[in-house]
């Protein structure tokens, strides 16, 4: 596989977010990742993450891949996690690909290629792919819409894509702190750099930008400070402007990769008087209503298909019957506890990806029986039988509960053995 270093194709022009990724890389750069190979070999985890890319397709090991704008790691952290996959790495940093090369060395990655080449000109690759992953990267170009549209033409008819963007509503702090940076004419020296941090460790406790300085990974370190405060070129998007940037990049949008913070029906919302209102709007329209409603939303993460996406191929629809037929698998690292409960719960779920703490799942002993015959072989109808709840019944329990653990990402579904029923809502 070729490397950074011997890639043929052209180098980018310098423009600032260049320089500043060459002097700041990002993420910070590390040299082990045996914990996450090591979490990446639990049995089940691909395959959960297939089937929440693609519910309707058969799982495989060995997806071409795409990660654009890779930084430091993520090319790397990827190819561990598919070592069948073909994996392809490019950033404009010539100061990242580096460090990415030598995670490549370090752990023998013959599965990854890297390329120092920008998103608009992914086109000359000339390859296309099943997964296109570009978090954090879209909203530092200088025209994002080119680059969304650049990464739709490499993405297959069939694949799909993960992309994070920021967030407008929960930056707010962030933004205050940019235009004070820019008042004061703070550069991007370390010395600098650590000037700002160490004035900003003094700001009140109600400031916007006050949680984030205490609880973010981002501003712990003086690299990753320097890129979440003085980063020369970012734009940020509230719900609305996302899904408009998504239908102009030729684009459908899939689900939120996890989106319960964005669902009317989870978390202490849905016992407001508010509740039913907001569950009567357009998905859209919830999705925005959420945000301005949590209000501290930092990034938006999401998967997202070509518009000529083949239809009836997204998650089940709990309001036909061939979702009884498709097998839910746990996602990784859900859990439950059994201790401090409510009256009348046998535990409760907890994503623990989920930074919002009313985002727990209460559950009954009979939704309890039903969780724990969650194998990853058996269907839905399969599954009531095991805990002998009916999938029949009148109550509709079966549809209300695994629902509810797909809004409450405790699940994902896997509908390949419907064989092109439309099940997608």
């Amino acid at each position: 596989m070729g490397s950074a270093s011997n890639s043929p194709h052209r180098k980018p022009e310098a423009d600032a977010i260049t320089r500043f990724y060459d002097q700041y890389p990002y993420p910070p750069p590390v040299t082990d990742l045996d914990s996450y190979l090591d979490s990446w070999n639990e049995p089940g985890r691909r395959r959960a993450e297939h089937h929440l890319l693609f519910p309707s397709q058969p799982f495989r090991e060995n997806p071409d891949l795409l990660v654009a704008g890779c930084g430091t790691s993520q090319a790397a952290l990827h190819a561990l996690r598919w070592p069948a996959a073909a994996v392809v790495g490019i950033d404009v940093s010539e100061t990242s690909l580096r460090h990415s090369e030598e995670l490549r060395r370090r752990y023998s990655l013959d599965n990854l290629e890297l390329h120092r080449l920008p998103i608009e000109r992914v086109a000359e690759l000339d390859r296309s792919f099943d997964i296109v992953v570009c978090t954090g990267v879209l909203h530092h170009l200088a025209d994002p819409d080119a680059g969304l549209r650049a990464l739709r033409g490499v993405l297959r008819s069939d694949g799909a894509m993960h992309l994070m963007v920021y967030a407008r509503y929960g930056r707010f702090g962030v933004e205050m702190m940019q235009e004070y940076g820019r008042m004061l004419g703070t550069s991007t020296s370390k010395e600098e750099v650590r000037d700002l941090a160490e004035t900003l460790a003094e700001v009140p406790d109600g400031h916007p930008l006050a949680h984030l300085l205490r609880n973010s990974p981002d501003f712990r370190r003086v690299d990753a400070f320097a890129d979440a405060l003085l980063n020369p070129r970012e734009r940020s998007y509230s719900v609305p402007e996302l899904l408009d940037t998504i239908q102009r990049g030729g684009l459908v949008f899939g689900r939120w990769y996890r989106q319960a913070p964005y669902r009317p029906q989870c978390g202490a919302v849905a016992a407001t008087p508010h509740a039913e209102a907001l569950a009567a709007l357009p998905e859209p329209e919830q999705f925005a209503a959420m945000e301005l409603f949590r209000g501290t939303m930092v990034r938006h993460s999401f998967i997202g298909y070509r518009s000529d996406y083949p239809p009836g191929k997204g998650p089940p629809s709990f309001d036909a019957g061939g979702w009884l037929r498709a097998v839910p698998i746990r996602l990784p690292d859900t859990i439950a506890v059994e201790e401090r409960l409510a009256p009348g719960a046998a535990a409760v779920l907890i994503n623990p990806s989920h930074t919002y703490t009313d985002l727990v799942l209460p559950i009954t002993d009979a939704e309890q029986r039903l969780y724990q015959a969650i194998d990853g072989k058996a269907s839905v109808t399969e599954i009531g039988r095991k805990a002998g709840v009916d999938a029949n019944a009148p109550t509709g329990h079966l549809a209300d509960f695994f629902r509810k653990l797909w809004w409450y990402d405790q699940v994902a579904f896997d509908t390949s053995a419907l064989a092109g029923e439309a099940v997608a809502p």
